[in-house]
């Protein structure tokens, strides 16, 4: 990306996961049927809405990592990469200026992860401060970076995509 080309990055949080089972480790937990339902539902809005994606990063835990899946098979990006940054706690800012840095280009950038890094990464993004933005989960936000810097364009819940 070069410095004065527009971009978009669309920020996705995992659909609704099973609680831990005993003993299940939380990077197990999948979706719930539910889950998979509501998301594949918002997910089919966004190639609606034509909100298609050039690259697709998830954390690689489970429950985002199907959230991930669900993507690829509407059609929302051609393929999905794995990144250990969108795990919780993980430097979902570094790898985005790791992106920038390195000249990888792309129209629009989905991520998916967890809260409270992906709305804290927006909000870091846009100037404002941490916990001023929340996604729901299967919730989506939308921004856009031009040389005036990031911009939030849509923070919408599953319920505002699918009625």
């Amino acid at each position: 990306m070069t410095p004065f080309e527009p971009c978009q990055l669309l920020l996705l949080r995992h659909g609704i996961a099973a609680d831990p089972a005993p003993g299940q480790a939380d990077a197990e937990r999948p979706l719930t049927e539910a889950g998979r339902r509501r998301t594949s539902a918002v997910l089919q809005r966004l190639v609606q809405l034509d909100w298609g994606c050039d690259r697709l990063l998830s954390s690689p835990l489970l429950r985002a990592q199907q959230t991930a899946e669900l993507a690829l098979a509407a059609g929302l990006a051609p393929q999905l990469e794995l990144a250990q940054a969108l795990a919780p706690g993980g430097e979902a800012p570094a790898l985005l200026r790791t992106l920038q840095g390195h000249g990888v280009s792309w129209r629009r950038l989905a991520l998916v992860g967890h809260e409270p890094d992906l709305s804290t990464l927006a909000a870091g993004l846009i100037g404002a401060s941490p916990g001023s933005l929340q996604l729901k989960k299967a919730g989506v936000a939308l921004l856009e970076w031009s040389p005036a810097g990031w911009q939030l364009l849509v923070l919408a819940t599953p319920r505002l995509l699918v009625q």
